[in-house]
Formats: C-alpha cells, sequence, structure tokens
C-alpha cells in the first residue's frame, strides 16, 4: 500500500478511537452503556441498524455474488423489508411496555425466567458462532491489502473495535457506526466509478452483462432448492428478518435505545428500505468487476473486491475502500460485543445474583465486552475457509436458531395455552432439528436453501409447542 493508503486508514482509525473516548466520559451507569439512556436519534439508530447488519460479509461477499452470478440476491432484502414492516406492527409495541433491557426480558414475563436464559443462551451461542465467522471474514481484505497474515489481522481489527466499545458503550457504536456506514458506502461507489472509467465504455458495458443475464432481478419460479427466487427471498427473507431485527437482542438493543416506540419504528422501517439500495450498491459493484474482466475463475467469490481494490484503485482511494472493509467489519463486531456483555449482564448475571446496581453493572458489562471480544477472536482464528460465500455461511449458521426464537415469541401471542415447559421444549427440539438440518443436511433436506430454513425452523417450533401444550394437559386431565 502508498503512504497516502496508510494515511487515509490511519485518520479512520484516529476518527473512530477518538468517538470512543469521547463517550468514555458519558457512561455513568449500566443505562448508559447499553441502551444510550434511551435518548439517541431515530436517524442515527436507522443508519447503525443498517451499518450492524451489513458487516464485511456483505462488503466482500456480495460483490462476488454479483460478479459470479446475477442481481436475484435482491429478492431477499424485498422480504427484509416486509419482516420489518411486521416487527414494527406487531412486535415493538411489546417492548416499549414497562423498562425493558434486553429482547429476552419479555419472554420471562409471558413464560418465566427460564425461557429468558435459554433464549440468551441461544443468542450468545449463535451470536459468538456467526460474529466469528464475520471477523475472519474480514481478515481476508485485510491480509491482501497488507500482507500481513490472516491471525494477525484478527486480532488488529478486535483489538481497535474492542478499545472503542469497552468505553463508550452503545452510544459510540452507534455514532461510529453512522461514520462506518458513510465510509464504506462511499468506497462501494468510488469503486463503480473507477470501474467505469477501466471500462471506458460504460453503456456498453451495461447492454453486455444485460446479454448475459448479470442483470437479472427476479426469478419467479417455486423452487425450495433454488438459493435466490423471489418467493423464497419474500417468505424466507420477511421471516429471516422479523427473527434477526424483533427477537436478535444485536438489533432490539437499538431499538430500545430510541426515545420512543414511534421512532423504533421509522428506524426499523426505514432501514429496511436502505438496505435494499445498499445491497443493489454492492451487488452492482459485482457486475462491474465482471465487466472490467476482474472475476479470475482462480480467486473465490470473497476475494474479487479486495483483489480489485488491491490491483486497480489509485492510491488514496484504496486506502478508502479498505477502510470501509473494515468500517463494515467493525460496527457488527462493536454491535456483538455491547450486546453480548449486555445479555450476559441483565440476563444472567443480575437475573441470577438479584445485583442491579446500575454502577456495578457497568463494571460487570465492561468486564464482559473483554471476555466476548476473547471468545469472538479465539473462533475467527480457528475458522477454516469454505467455498461457499461467508455471507451465506453466516446467515445459515444464525437461521438455526432465529426460528426457534422467532416460533417461541409468535407462541407466546397466539396461545394463552402454552406454558414455560412447552416453549422450552419447543425451542431445544426446534434448536436441535436445524443444527442437524444445516450441518449435516439429511435426506431430504439435503437440497434445501438456506433462505428456507427459518421459516422451516418457526414451524417445528410452533407445532412442538403447541403439541407439548397438548400433552401435558392431556396427562394433567
Amino acid at each position: 500500500m502508498t503512504a497516502a493508503d496508510i494515511a487515509v486508514m490511519a485518520v479512520y482509525f484516529a476518527a473512530v478511537i477518538a468517538i470512543g473516548v469521547y463517550f468514555t466520559r458519558r457512561q455513568q451507569d449500566a443505562s448508559d452503556y447499553f441502551l444510550g439512556r434511551h435518548s439517541l436519534p431515530w436517524w442515527a439508530v436507522m443508519f447503525s441498524i443498517v451499518a450492524t447488519e451489513t458487516s464485511a460479509l456483505t462488503v466482500i461477499s456480495i460483490p462476488g455474488l454479483g460478479a459470479r452470478g446475477n442481481l436475484t440476491f435482491l429478492q431477499l432484502p424485498i422480504g427484509y423489508l416486509v419482516g420489518r414492516v411486521g416487527v414494527a406492527l406487531w412486535l415493538l409495541p411489546g417492548y416499549f411496555r414497562g423498562e425493558q433491557v434486553t429482547a429476552y426480558q419479555r419472554l420471562e414475563a409471558r413464560f418465566g425466567p427460564a425461557t429468558r436464559r435459554v433464549a440468551a443462551g441461544l443468542f450468545m451461542g449463535i451470536r459468538a458462532l456467526g460474529d466469528s465467522v464475520r471477523v475472519f471474514a474480514t481478515a481476508i481484505p485485510l491480509a491482501i491489502v497488507t500482507g500481513w497474515s490472516v491471525p494477525v489481522s484478527v486480532v488488529v481489527v478486535a483489538v481497535v473495535t474492542l478499545l472503542y466499545t469497552w468505553g463508550g458503550g452503545l452510544q459510540a457504536v452507534v455514532w461510529v457506526d453512522v461514520l462506518q456506514l458513510v465510509v464504506y458506502v462511499v468506497g462501494g461507489v468510488a469503486t463503480v466509478v473507477a470501474a467505469a472509467i477501466l471500462i471506458g465504455d460504460f453503456g456498453g458495458a451495461l447492454e453486455t452483462a444485460a446479454a448475459a443475464g448479470k442483470l437479472r432481478v427476479f426469478d419467479w419460479s417455486f423452487s425450495l432448492s433454488t438459493t435466490y427466487t423471489f418467493w423464497g427471498g419474500l417468505v424466507g427473507g420477511a421471516l429471516l428478518s422479523a427473527a434477526s431485527h424483533g427477537t436478535d437482542h444485536l438489533i432490539v438493543q437499538r431499538l430500545l435505545a430510541t426515545r420512543k416506540l414511534s421512532d423504533a419504528r421509522r428506524a426499523l422501517i426505514g432501514s429496511g428500505i436502505i438496505v435494499i439500495f445498499q445491497f443493489a450498491l454492492f451487488l452492482f459493484v459485482g457486475t462491474m468487476l465482471w465487466a472490467v474482466g476482474s472475476a479470475d475463475p482462480e480467486l473465490s467469490g470473497d476475494q474479487l473486491y479486495p483483489t480489485f481494490v488491491v490491483q486497480q484503485l489509485p492510491a488514496g482511494l484504496a486506502g478508502l475502500v479498505v477502510a470501509g472493509l473494515l468500517a463494515a467489519a467493525m460496527s457488527t463486531v462493536s454491535s456483538s460485543l455491547n450486546s453480548l456483555a449486555s445479555a450476559t449482564t441483565h440476563d444472567f448475571y443480575a437475573s441470577v445474583t438479584g445485583k442491579r446496581d446500575p454502577r456495578h453493572l457497568l463494571r460487570v458489562g465492561r468486564w464482559a465486552t473483554v471476555g466476548w471480544a476473547v471468545v469472538l477472536t479465539a473462533g475467527a482464528l480457528s475458522f477454516r475457509s469454505t467455498d461457499q460465500p461467508v455471507v451465506e455461511l453466516a446467515l445459515s449458521i444464525a437461521s438455526i436458531t432465529y426460528g426457534a426464537l422467532l416460533g417461541t415469541y409468535i407462541l407466546g401471542g397466539i396461545s394463552r395455552k402454552v406454558r414455560q415447559a412447552d416453549a422450552i421444549t419447543a425451542i431445544a427440539v426446534a434448536t436441535a432439528s436445524m443444527l442437524v438440518i444445516v450441518l449435516a443436511k439429511p435426506g431430504p433436506f439435503a437440497e434445501l436453501a438456506w433462505p428456507w430454513y427459518v421459516p422451516l425452523g418457526t414451524m417445528i417450533t410452533l407445532a412442538v409447542g403447541r403439541l407439548s401444550a397438548l400433552v401435558r394437559r392431556s396427562e394433567s386431565a
């Protein structure tokens, strides 16, 4: 890398750490640290949600999907928007009744403390596993650009992210997210412009791409084995988004940090609209890589964008794009650290010990943040590359428990006959079933496309929960 690239990245890192230092002085107790004292503006939360769910997976893996295939991935975020509308209408009001500090406190009110801890434990386990993949994905572009080894790249990202997350809490995370979103979107737009200049005949390149089917967005066929179809995107994307944005504390934490329900709704639905355009941008980056001849078949899809940045972009601009890649990664990792620490502190430590002094919980939360940073780093260092795009791998991992969590919330709302034992049984059976289906892919599920994992997990949870309630009632009759 040139001196200009290094200077750009240095300025970015300095800005990130400065934001963390600024908000460190404003952390007085656990409410400040985990919920920003419910004072964050809705538009900042909206951008933070987008940046959090984006991660390095989107920035490096989505261009690979566009370069290797077409734009049919866009059918999925259309479903995402539908799912967010559902969450805004039916789930969010419940989070703003009383003083809720985590997504799983609501399950305790409906079923009992054991259900809360089981759900929180699932969240922490799968979040740690999925975000270890995200940290590993971050090391791909950083290693390519800097020449560092993957382990060194993983540690650098983890340490810098921990510095501002440990000190500034959720407020630092959200405001850094806003900065990071701007950086990586500008980097994506700059890449499209640079590729268009290299191509020369931009209009002709688009015509060639269209003729090759690279600009296709919709696949109207109904198939459980084709990964990206309209119906799979609509149903699978909607339920995946409903689970991730309605039951996953990573996102719910941000919504709880807004001033009121209407602000949370604006942030949530607005993020769904922005995400569609964001995915379109990075898919089109992939199309431009293909058009400029940079879709090297010898490279994995996840390596195409970082390699193009290093080899084709001018000095300074390459540093900006790399900063954008790191921004996307650090955004998700910092959000995970804070939300994991929040669940650990409130759903386990405070719930079990009964200690609820806000200043004491702030200290516990900071140590939990450090602990989870170590866990994510260790997980990333143990991960090995696969042929599957990392964005699909991470979403597949998350889908193992998303159906169980979403199904449990639905059970609590539609059936008063379902009790805590029924809910825990449903969660356990659904999670175990999806572990086998996702990882082993037995028999009829061998060809099941991953967008259908959450709908399937939700159906299993609902069926088992209702059946358990019926059996319990018949035995007690």
